[in-house]
């Protein structure tokens, strides 16, 4: 069994920065692809970024490619997604996840969410 728990969340202007942490407990690292989903408002869920299982390769959402860093402590198991220049279009609830990993990231577990609203 896999938690997640997500912190990091909040409202910041365009243009500004946020980091977003992720506290993992269970068999997460060793056995699933961590990475980060997000949800807009009246949108589905979209992959963001994650590791792939067992390396330190990373995979990115083409919209946030350049301006976003997914990086973890293996130590502390925690993920990080490190968000900078940030846009209004990445207003949205954060879900930290543990996937299948490629292609298609479908995520096994995630947590309860973090929001993050950049405005304009």
């Amino acid at each position: 069994q896999v938690q997640l728990v997500e912190s990091g969340g909040g409202v910041v202007q365009a243009g500004g920065s946020l980091r977003l942490s992720c506290a993992a407990s269970g068999p997460t690292f060793s056995t699933y692809a961590m990475g980060w989903f997000r949800q807009a408002p009246g949108k589905e869920r979209e992959f963001v970024a994650a590791f792939r299982w067992g390396s330190y390769t990373t995979y990115y959402a083409d919209s946030v490619k350049g301006r976003f860093t997914i990086s973890r402590d293996d130590v502390k198991n925690m993920v990080y997604l490190q968000m900078n220049s940030l846009k209004p279009e990445d207003t949205a609830i954060y879900y930290c996840a543990a996937t299948y990993g490629p292609p298609a990231f479908d995520p096994h577990y995630l947590g309860q969410g973090t929001q993050v609203t950049v405005s304009s």
